[in-house]
């Protein structure tokens, strides 16, 4: 099993067995901080724990600990701090931590397990359990190196991958495994086998009304001082540091900051640009980095070289998400390692304080589902899918078709909807069966019923935090960063912002139009005007034109009753009649998957 993770910890191994009580814990360590007294699995006395992450505040929990009268035998090990954290205080442990993390201790004295993940889950938590066995790992493929983990495709699983793009925790696409959602923890009796889950956070936007009435420049000076303890948190390390640098508001502002911080001397950013101008954002990129100072490392890349590395990322990939960023990210991931082992990223803003174009769609939503009759609607739709197909980057055919795929849905399905690489056609065809769209994206509808504010920007920030965040974005970074042997941290993540950002009214993230509007008021003290205000561009690959070309998919076996679907799907996308990169791109990424080989054909739903 810890063979199967070497890419994640290349730099030692070690296990630690307590054949009395049954456990056996292996661990594969990327060394980071305290390299030299940080090894793993780490005992001290009846508590031994193995940990993947890196805690933020460790020094300021040490201090709090060692005046209780803790003794430390490291120097600086965030490993031992954790340990020390739980004899103290518990399960209320994981309130305590700012940071990235998945850990379990075995407390030999009380005969448990405790295991948790970070807030957001940003470090993966996969596990079995059954009579007799408690197995867990960070990537499904370890898992299922285990001889007593099951070999068959969770059905229902399946089909929410193709609804979202990605499984949602707790599910997974093996039968019988699943996946700790984050802020949630675990306790396993050894005695009994009796397994507890906990979820000790979750997000919750809950808008402060008298934010919205003070002044500007307090709430700008208020976030920019948390983007900078934050930033300053995650450049703690013993190795080289990086900054990946798109030439967006998110990853430019945090440059900015850390440069600040650090100086050139210590950081530089990195980017990869593609030869396709509407793919290309190396651009925005030198200029960020010139106006900021920054030692700018840049590696261009025709899209064909892209293309050839696919089945390399294929070859590699653990459960899949059918997020083609993955790819760029994980070429970005490769450049930046060699060079450096952790690189500092934006992720998080967009969820955070409403950048995604949908945010804005949801006003324009309400009111055509007031005004525009359903035949009109069904004409128009009619209509659009008439419009030729353009692979440009976000093309104007492309999100006009999707945004009528989802604007006449009620709220909670809208956003979803629009994302999903199948529609629910799609599904119906894929699975042999009607599809009900309440049953497969229900923990959409749970994200978007249970905000506690009845705003649709508040609403759909819920949504983005809760699912898409989790179980897409923060997935392809780790995986993509992981296949490099990188880490990645999170500023925008850091818990004294979240709790920050969660407390803003709508208005100071959507305004006139304007996303992250706060956050963009914090950049444009750091950077030039037209990077802060320029259009958002995500970071893609030209894969619908891959497809249409026959440049990918070309020999993909795809099981029936699916065949028929990708047969279909596929030849219409090659005339130019419709485009479905999203849904074919999908069963690309599930086909590649290492973590699924060999599984049995789906059971069918009781």
């Amino acid at each position: 099993m810890t063979s199967r993770l070497a890419h994640r910890g290349p730099d030692a191994q070690a296990v630690a067995i307590d054949g009395a009580q049954g456990v056996h814990l292996g661990h594969r360590r990327l060394s980071i901080l305290d390299v030299q007294g940080g090894a793993q699995p780490m005992s001290d006395g009846d508590l031994t724990i193995v940990f993947n992450g890196e805690i933020y505040n460790f020094q300021a929990l040490r201090e709090e600990l060692e005046r209780g009268g803790a003794v430390f035998r490291s120097d600086h090990s965030d490993t031992e701090v954790v340990l020390h954290g739980y004899r103290a205080w518990g399960d209320a442990l994981p309130e305590r931590l700012n940071g990235m993390w998945a850990f379990v201790i075995h407390d030999r004295r009380a005969r448990t397990l405790f295991c948790s993940r970070d807030r957001f889950g940003k470090k993966p938590f996969y596990y079995r359990h059954a009579p007799g066995l408690f197995a867990f790992a960070s990537e499904l493929s370890a898992l299922r190196a285990h001889p007593d983990v099951p070999s068959s495709l969770d059905r229902v699983a399946l089909r929410k991958y193709f609804a979202y793009g990605f499984v949602p925790a707790p599910l997974t696409l093996v039968e019988g495994v699943r996946k700790l959602p984050g802020g949630c923890s675990l306790r396993l009796d050894l005695a009994s086998g009796r397994l507890s889950e906990h979820c000790y956070w979750r997000y919750r936007v809950e808008p402060d009304a008298a934010l919205a009435s003070r002044p500007t420049a307090a709430l700008v000076e208020e976030l920019a001082g948390l983007i900078d303890r934050s930033v300053a948190r995650r450049l703690v390390a013993d190795v080289p540091v990086g900054l990946f640098l798109s030439g967006g508001v998110d990853s430019s502002t945090i440059a900015a900051v850390a440069l600040r911080q650090a100086g050139r001397e210590r950081l530089r950013t990195y980017s990869i640009g593609f030869d396709e101008a509407s793919f290309d954002e190396s651009a925005s990129a030198r200029a960020v980095a010139a106006h900021i100072g920054a030692d700018h490392q840049l590696r261009r890349l025709s899209v064909e070289e892209a293309r050839a590395r696919l089945p390399a990322l294929l070859a590699g990939i653990d459960e899949p998400i059918a997020d083609s960023s993955i790819l760029p990210t994980w070429l970005l991931c490769g450049f930046a390692r060699e060079q450096v082992t952790v690189a500092l990223g934006g992720d998080g803003a967009d969820e955070l304080f409403a950048g995604y174009d949908p945010f804005k769609a949801l006003r324009y939503a309400r009111w055509y589902s007031r005004m525009v009759p359903r035949p009109v609607h069904r004409a128009i739709c009619t209509l659009a899918s008439r419009m030729p197909v353009s692979h440009r980057y976000m093309s104007f055919d492309f999100r006009l078709k999707r945004l009528l795929r989802g604007i006449d849905r009620k709220p909670a399905l809208r956003l979803p909807v629009w994302l999903a690489p199948a529609s629910e056609m799609d599904l119906a065809e894929l699975f042999a069966d009607p599809v009900p769209l309440d049953e497969v994206y229900s923990e959409a509808i749970e994200a978007w019923e249970n905000c506690p504010s009845d705003d649709d920007v508040d609403r759909a920030s819920s949504f983005f935090v809760d699912l898409y965040l989790q179980d897409d974005i923060l997935v392809k970074v780790d995986r993509a960063s992981m296949l490099h042997s990188l880490e990645v941290r999170a500023p925008f993540l850091d818990i004294e912002l979240v709790d920050f950002a969660r407390r803003l009214p709508s208005s100071l993230k959507l305004r006139g139009g304007q996303t992250k509007w706060l956050l963009k008021e914090v950049a444009a003290t750091l950077l030039p005007h037209d990077i802060v205000h320029r259009r958002k561009q995500g970071f893609a690959l030209p894969v619908g034109r891959w497809l249409a070309e026959g440049r990918i998919g070309e020999s993909l076996e795809v099981p029936a009753p699916r065949a028929d679907v990708w047969t279909r799907r596929l030849a219409e996308h090659r005339a130019g009649s419709a485009d479905h990169r999203l849904y074919l791109w999908s069963e690309i990424m599930l086909s590649g998957s290492r973590a699924l080989e060999g599984l049995r054909p789906a059971q069918a739903v009781q």
